[in-house]
């Protein structure tokens, strides 16, 4: 049973309480305020104004997560009235306030239009629109934006997606980091609404995780999960459809950026560890492609954070410590886009990109992305598991084969539970891990933009995972990784996106190109590049049962031999784009201020 509801809709207008907004400038706050939508179902929202009468450039901001909450976290909305805008802060369908049914994504377009163009009506409102937000705040933007809605004039999302392909799933393989952000983030408010037993509050989801983790993670087939039956039917039926259903076009943003015209500032993390930076820099591209190859009123920001807007304010990513310029103020870099594309404050245009360089630790300024780049090559040279090959450019002699066995059952494990750049030295030692390093540099090297690994690959099975993952090699071993899981990996059976899923034929050798990986980091002298190949990163995703069958719909799994060719005619390579520093600009960006507020990670 839902919370319950105002009766009659003719009385809305009198459930609306109103009460002065924290803060050194007079203003208020309305609750409860009702925007229908096309189908007639009721979105509730919080709207804070400035004091007086008048009509205000106004923000909407949409989430999952509760607009009370929101609002109580973040200081965004705060300094958002204080620089004279209306800020609308609605909970999204079929969550906490709002009716409906609640199904993630899936209704936010239109919702996010409706909730857009009702807004833009309202007596308080001078007709122009903007969004921002970060996460789920951050997609629905996006859902939005490419429903075209005319009064949408300028937007933030920050650490979002591109594509259904590395959302649910990266590039073939299930991500189970939904599970916990179901359980801990979605699930208490549903039980709430309706009556279901369980953990009724975000604390008490996650202690009850801390004893339910591991067999959550572990269950085969995947979609044999009973505890989402009942609080997360969507996630069950999300399990039948397979990357290149077209259920999920819902979710595909990619050959859709001419259907906005709003000034849009894409915002992510090297090391945001929910989508990686892939959705800004594909989005990105994707609009400057769409207005004529100009960066027209739409610019790009990575840092190295993780996952949050209250990472934007820390010098650290996991275990690796980037300087005082790392952090920025989230909230002035929002509303400084929104002053100037929004409310028609005259400003400067800022560079239409600006990356955060690990090991440098500094900011740089390109007028695209990526900045022009040496695109070098490295040859793989033959490895066995604890018994590194090498990377090595120019001309190489054919060297034999490098194998590993992969057993679902015993999966290459994360050991950090937090986000973020870690040392993964330990992990060469695994029978299931085959690492390749450079030698050691001569000097300082850059690498700034996409990689792409080429490896040519069999299998005594009818389906594996590949992982490549780039790490950053000190003097005293120390090896971090230099992104987020995720845009690391390959599904062999996806090796061809566009022609779906064909399975393997056993011992048969296929070209796979990993080109998804991205990042900005300066290799000092004296450090080596890592590659790093496996068949599994487990928890964060899911394994392949090396049998052909799904593991969302089956348990039957074997270990596979897997080979990695290094002979003249299947050269396995990985390509850096290394960056002259004469192509790009230092620069800064606003720092963190005590009044950002920090947030729950598991809240954005």
């Amino acid at each position: 049973m839902g919370r319950p509801r105002p009766l009659l809709p003719i009385l809305f207008a009198l459930t609306i309480a109103c009460r002065p907004l924290d803060g050194p400038q007079r203003s208020s706050r309305d609750v409860d305020v009702p925007a229908p939508m096309r189908d007639g179902v009721v979105l509730r929202a919080e709207v804070l104004k400035p004091a007086g009468a008048g009509r205000f450039p106004t923000l909407v901001y949409r989430t999952p997560y509760g607009a009370h909450a929101a609002i109580e976290e973040y200081t965004t909305f705060r300094r958002a009235v204080e620089r004279g805008y209306a800020v609308v802060v609605q909970d999204v369908r079929g969550r906490y306030r709002s009716d409906g049914e609640f199904r993630p994504y899936e209704h936010d377009g239109k919702d996010g239009y409706d909730t857009i163009e009702w807004a833009a009506t309202q007596p308080w409102s001078d007709g122009n629109v903007g969004t921002f937000g970060l996460s789920y705040p951050g997609a629905v933007q996006w859902l939005a934006a490419v429903e075209s809605p005319p009064h949408l004039k300028a937007m933030v999302p920050a650490m979002t997606f591109s594509t259904p392909r590395n959302f649910f799933y990266s590039w073939g393989v299930w991500d189970l980091s939904w599970t916990y952000w179901i359980w801990a983030n979605i699930a208490p408010d549903t039980r709430v609404r309706k009556n279901l037993a369980g953990p009724r509050t975000h604390d008490e989801a996650r202690k009850s995780w801390a004893e339910l983790e591991s067999r959550m993670q572990d269950t085969l087939p995947l979609d044999a999960l009973s505890e989402m039956k009942d609080v997360a039917p969507y996630y069950l039926d999300w399990l039948q459809h397979p990357p290149e259903d077209p259920f999920w076009n819902f979710a595909e943003l990619r050959g859709k950026y001419t259907k906005t015209n709003a000034a849009v500032l894409n915002l992510s993390g090297w090391h945001d560890d929910n989508y990686g930076p892939e959705g800004a820099t594909t989005n990105f591209g994707g609009l400057v492609q769409a207005r004529g190859g100009q960066p027209s009123r739409t610019a790009l920001l990575i840092g190295p954070w993780v996952h949050g807007v209250d990472s934007t304010a820390r010098t650290k990513s996991g275990e690796r410590e980037f300087g005082p310029d790392a952090a920025i103020d989230y909230d002035a870099v929002v509303l400084d886009w929104m002053d100037r594309y929004l409310a028609g404050k005259a400003a400067a245009d800022p560079p239409p990109v600006r990356y955060f360089v690990m090991g440098a630790n500094a900011w740089r300024t390109a007028d695209a992305w990526p900045p022009p780049a040496e695109q070098t090559t490295f040859v793989l040279t033959t490895a066995a598991p604890a018994r590194p090959g090498t990377l090595r450019e120019g001309a190489v002699p054919s060297s034999a084969a490098s194998a590993f066995v992969s057993d679902p059952d015993n999966p290459v494990r994360n050991s950090y539970d937090g986000a973020g750049a870690h040392d993964y030295g330990a992990l060469v030692e695994r029978p299931d891990v085959l690492t390749f390093d450079s030698a050691p540099l001569a000097t300082d090297i850059e690498v700034t933009g996409p990689i792409a690994a080429e490896l040519h690959v069999s299998c005594d099975c009818r389906d594996t995972d590949i992982w490549a993952r780039l790490l950053d090699v000190a003097p005293d071993g120390a090896a971090f990784n230099l992104m987020s899981p995720g845009l690391d990996v390959l599904r062999a059976s996806y090796r061809e996106p566009e022609k779906g899923r064909r399975l393997l034929t056993p011992g048969e050798i296929y070209t796979l190109r990993l080109d998804k990986l991205v990042t900005s980091n300066l290799f000092k002298a004296g450090h080596r590049i890592r590659l790093q190949l496996s068949a599994s990163f487990f928890p964060n995703f899911s394994r392949n049962l090396h049998t052909g069958e799904l593991e969302t719909t089956s348990d039957r799994r074997q270990k596979a031999t897997i080979r990695i060719y290094h002979d003249t005619a299947h050269r396995s390579t990985v390509t850096l784009p290394i960056v002259s520093t004469s192509h790009t600009k230092d620069t800064k960006i606003t720092k963190a201020t005590k009044a950002t507020k920090t947030a729950k990670d598991t809240l954005e």
